[in-house]
Order: C-alpha cells, then structure tokens, then sequence
C-alpha cells in the first residue's frame, strides 16, 4: 500500500467518522454532559494544569486555571 493510498483511505475513515457524528449529535453531547465525562475530564484537566504549572513554575497559575475551568466548564454536567 503506497502513501497515496493511505491518503484516500485516510480521507474515506474521516468522512465516515464525519457522517457519524452528524447521525449520533444528539447521542454524543449526551455522552459529553455525562457524569463519568465529568469525572474523567475532571483528571485530565487537573493533570495537563499541574503540569502546565510545574513547567512554568507557577508563573501563570491564574491563567492555567481560567482556562482549566473554562475547558471544564465544556465537558461533563458540572
């Protein structure tokens, strides 16, 4: 299989993936609003920002929480 190949079947799975999103909207910002998005949304956004201020020292904590919070505020019921 040549890249040229791995484009178009690359191509074709992004349109699939696509019109399943579109066909299961309702279904999947169900799954976004969910308890358990919640909760796992939750330890990934407390982790990337624990980080996020570890590399910086700390020097820009209330930006790294603002845009902790407003991420979270996305994804789960909370």
């Amino acid at each position: 299989m040549g890249i040229e190949d791995l484009g178009k079947q690359a191509s074709r799975l992004a349109g699939k993936a696509g019109e399943f999103a579109k066909q299961n909207a309702d279904k999947i910002d169900e799954a976004l609003k969910s308890e358990q998005a919640e909760g796992i949304s939750d330890k990934i956004l407390d982790g990337a920002a624990g980080l996020a201020n570890k590399v910086t020292g700390g020097k820009h904590s209330d930006k790294v929480s603002e845009l902790r919070d407003n991420l979270d505020g996305k994804i789960g019921n909370e």
